[in-house]
């Protein structure tokens, strides 16, 4: 072959390499754009649905004989976190970043971040978070409890549906625990008066009990020498394999309590499995904001 040709052909495959770059570069960029405002749509719908099934929120604060009769170590969490005449909260919107494991089996740990808005009464909130799989391509997921309804949803740039479950009765027990294990958050919200019924376990740990509507779940809490929440954990939580809707132990621990709106919360969590062949860690975050609206 003359070296000018060889040379010319290089030059053309070079450029077709290019023009193949350039053209799927540009897809993904198009159909993250179209993604995003796809995904935000359905964010939108969530959130609508959210504030309908918005109720009042009473009392307007937070009344000390009002946990008189709890558990010791309830009583003392609320001293611990709240002060007297605390605003009961009525929404929370909560921005996340930390880790996320993709892997059911082994560890694949991706960046995420999130924003989750939550309502009280009616119990209920979305987490809308977008995971990276690779740079510039995202998972998003909503992970969302509204109107007594469970919802996972799950879409590589928002458009390739990855999960979708929805509408069944394990997902809406799912949902309402996970509502219930982040109360530490939103602490009024585990006052009795917002319907959260309490049992003593021991000296340190009591069962928190919500109902809402036909939904009906329980969590043990875990007590540190402070009165703080240490950990929350359930005999069995939903848990979906391959499709396939599971059981399995379950705990969330919580640390780096700050003061935030005269209220003690946590900002670092993680939440795991508690296997046969060991614990398995998924969700590792840090708050990076939160905001309340409070009753009034």
């Amino acid at each position: 072959m003359d070296p000018f040709d060889r040379q010319k052909r290089i030059i053309m495959w070079l450029k077709s390499i290019i023009i193949i770059s350039i053209a799927i570069a540009t897809c993904i960029v198009v159909a993250t754009i179209y993604g995003a405002l796809h995904w935000k749509a359905g964010t939108k719908e969530l959130r609508v649905r959210l504030e309908t099934a918005r109720l009042t929120v009473k009392p307007l604060t937070f009344d000390p004989q009002e946990i008189k009769g709890l558990p010791q170590s309830v009583q003392r969490y609320f001293r611990s976190v709240l002060k007297d005449g605390q605003p009961l909260i009525t929404s929370a919107r909560i921005s996340h970043e930390g880790l996320f494991n993709l892997s059911k089996t082994s560890e694949k740990w991706s960046n995420f971040s999130s924003n989750q808005i939550v309502i009280t009464q009616r119990p209920g909130f979305d987490w809308d978070g977008r995971i990276t799989v690779i740079p510039g391509v995202n998972v998003h997921v909503h992970d969302a409890y509204v109107s007594g309804e469970g919802i996972l949803h799950a879409a590589l740039l928002g458009l390739l549906t990855l999960a979708n479950t929805r509408s069944t009765p394990e997902a809406a027990q799912g949902e309402l625990m996970r509502f219930l294990a982040e109360a530490a958050w939103y602490p009024t919200s585990l006052l009795p008066s917002q319907g959260v019924h309490w049992e003593a376990i021991d000296s340190s740990s009591a069962r928190a009990t919500l109902r809402d509507g036909d939904v009906t779940v329980s969590l043990d809490f875990h007590f540190n020498r402070e009165g703080l929440i240490m950990s929350i954990s359930a005999d069995a939580r939903v848990r979906l394999v391959n499709g396939s809707v599971n059981y399995a132990p379950w705990q969330g621990r919580f640390w780096e309590y700050e003061l935030r709106d005269g209220m003690y919360i946590p900002l670092q969590g993680e939440v795991a499995w508690q296997l046969p062949e060991g614990s398995r860690s998924y969700w590792r975050g840090r708050i990076t904001s939160i905001v309340y609206e409070f009753a009034r």
